[in-house]
């Protein structure tokens, strides 16, 4: 979960590469570093904490160069200090910086050091750049020494190599963790996705597993994982740096929660007609594809698992299939059974989730139907792996914290039901119905959006808090999950959500009048279950907290404490349309709280490590 920038140009690069590891600070922020060529040299800089201290450093201590490579970290082996901080070095004449984890680094640390090398740091990284010293010693120049290392690796890496030896080169190679090649005039550079670079170019190539590239100034050559000599295409992308900015927003979270309805809508935007979602949206010969499924699997990571318990709810409900919805890394870990015609499905923002790319391409071996993928990233390994796509187009997400991407994932998922449900033989004016109301969904994310001075006045009641318990219904009950893992992640108050009927069950031991508890309360057949439940936290002195569907406010007494209502949208749209008031509690709780809102501790943006 690390973050890489590297360059070889015709003019300094150090701004550059700070641009690109202050873009890059989504993927970790544990400490950065900084190494350039110099004459018959390596400079290095590193600094333990956010991109901003190692600013600070070389501020204090210049260095420049027209070649180098950089690092933003997320720890995984050892902790985060400038000792393990990249990147890590052989001597003075090789540097490596890495995004990934290697499994067999304990073995190849005891090897190499009987061979006589020194360690100076924790990490598994440090491994790499010795091995390719090592080689290098043997008279290997950089690019093969590089090929003939990886060799030796089992895990998940990106890497970027620089030698005081070869100037002007970088090498960089991949194996289970993204990086891509921009290509310039008269320069070309590496990162671990286009945003630290659209500033620089628009122009990509997207390096494939097994890639192996070396590149300088002028020209570049790349390697596949046989080492056979390959052409990649080049690839222009429409990101423009005003999508990556933050604009008058005080956090890329709060950009990012109110981009929601124009989200949505690009995700909508020629897949739905007024009447049915079009078809093949999701790949050549979906449709006949799809006629066949009598089940779906759906595996995610996170906020993406919420989405597909939601669609699990949605799925049964409306096409009649069965769903069944679990955690990546459980999936990767057992043998399920794969029945006839089943579906399988991903679910990642990134297109680069470790666990669930492993789930992923474990399924293509185990005998389902087919495989389909719902992302944000169109160049990226799920969807390159995936038979079957849907892309979210929530553009680019900045903010740790999943906000648009999990409401266009909905709204994906959504897509799916209604086109399994007609395939299935729903009746056809209950289907229209619901498309209808898809076409309507920006614009009541819009009218959400309204309550967000009122749930900023809300968060001051919960500066002091430390706990919290959230309750939902049918599939209302995900989205109270992802409004509690919301508030934890970006407030750091323990927040925990059950089913409203499981109270009873255990949870209720906790709730005191100290307590706070929200409620999602829709416009459904469960109302009158919720709002027993909801009764049950009242005589018990909890603090009482309910978003319910304006409909039904009337439903709610003063004794239910603080009740806020808004227009849902009906069964289909309600859980996207609830999940907006959870999000700005979140938000405005931690902003009051005082926490880091787009890079909150010890997390990072996009999981590509076990």
């Amino acid at each position: 979960m690390c973050g890489i920038v590297a360059a070889a140009a015709r003019r300094n690069i150090r701004d550059i590469l700070m641009v690109g590891l202050y873009a890059l600070e989504y993927r970790g922020y544990d400490s950065a570093g900084i190494a350039l060529q110099q004459d018959g040299f390596l400079a290095r800089q590193r600094a333990a904490g956010k991109v901003k201290e190692l600013e600070a450093l070389l501020e204090a201590s210049p260095i420049d160069g027209h070649c180098g490579i950089s690092h933003t970290r997320w720890a995984t082996h050892g902790k985060p200090n400038t000792q393990n901080a990249h990147p890590q070095t052989a001597g003075d004449q090789l540097a490596l910086v890495h995004n990934g984890i290697i499994e067999n680094h304990a073995a190849l640390r005891n090897e190499l050091r009987e061979s006589g090398c020194e360690f100076n740091s924790d990490t598994d990284t440090e491994v790499m750049v010795h091995l390719i010293a090592q080689l290098m010693g043997s008279g290997l120049d950089l690019f093969a020494a590089v090929r003939k290392a990886i060799g030796r690796l089992r895990g998940a890496f990106a890497i970027a190599v620089v030698s005081a030896v070869e100037p002007g080169v970088v090498v960089g190679a991949r194996r289970g963790s993204p990086l891509v090649l921009g290509i310039g005039d008269g320069e070309h550079f590496l990162a671990s996705d286009v945003y630290p670079l659209i500033a620089e170019t628009t122009r990509f190539v997207y390096l494939e597993e097994g890639d192996v590239v070396a590149l300088n100034a002028d020209d570049y050559e790349i390697r596949n994982e046989s080492d056979e000599l390959v052409t990649r295409p080049v690839k222009e992308v429409e990101v423009t740096i005003d999508a990556v900015e933050r604009g008058d927003y005080n956090h890329y979270m709060q950009k990012e929660i109110f981009e929601q309805p124009q989200a949505v809508a690009e995700t909508l935007e020629g897949r739905l007609s007024a009447s049915r979602v079009l078809p093949n949206i999701f790949g050549v010969g979906a449709e006949e594809v799809l006629g066949k499924i009598c089940q779906v699997h759906i595996v995610a990571c996170g906020t993406s698992y919420h989405a597909g318990l939601v669609a699990r709810y949605q799925m049964e409900q409306l096409a009649g299939i069965p769903c069944r919805v679990e955690i990546a890394s459980e999936y990767r870990y057992r043998r399920p059974v794969v029945t006839d015609d089943t579906l399988f499905v991903v679910i990642s923002q990134s297109g680069e989730t470790a666990d669930t790319l492993a789930a992923l391409k474990h399924a293509r071996q185990a005998g389902y139907t087919a495989t389909l993928a719902i992302c944000n990233v169109a160049e990226s390994s799920i969807v390159r792996e995936a038979e079957l796509v849907l892309m979210t187009r929530a553009g680019p997400e900045i903010g740790v914290a999943s906000t648009k991407a999990f409401t266009t994932q909905l709204v994906a998922l959504q897509l799916l039901v209604l086109e399994l449900a007609r395939l299935n033989g729903v009746d056809e004016t209950r289907y229209a119905g619901y498309v209808a109301d898809l076409n309507h969904l920006p614009e009541l994310l819009n009218q959400a959006l309204g309550l967000d001075a009122e749930f900023e006045a809300l968060a001051a009641a919960f500066i002091e808090k430390e706990d919290a318990l959230f309750l939902g219904r049918g599939s209302h009950y995900p989205i109270a999950m992802e409004g509690a893992l919301k508030l934890k992640e970006i407030s750091y108050i323990h927040a925990e959500a059950y089913a409203a009927g499981e109270l009873k069950h255990g949870p209720l031991a906790l709730v005191d009048e100290k307590m706070p508890v929200f409620a999602v309360a829709p416009d459904n057949t469960l109302l009158e279950k919720l709002i027993s439940n909801i009764e049950e936290v009242s005589a018990r002195g909890g603090e009482l907290y309910v978003i319910a569907d304006s409909k039904v406010v009337s439903s709610f007494g003063q004794r239910h404490g603080h009740i806020m209502g808004l227009d849902t949208g009906g069964p289909l749209l309600s859980p996207v349309v609830m999940t907006i008031p959870l999000q700005l509690l979140a938000y405005h709780v931690a902003v009051q709280r005082g926490t880091n809102v787009d890079q909150p501790r010890n997390l990072a943006k996009s999981v590509t490590v076990e």
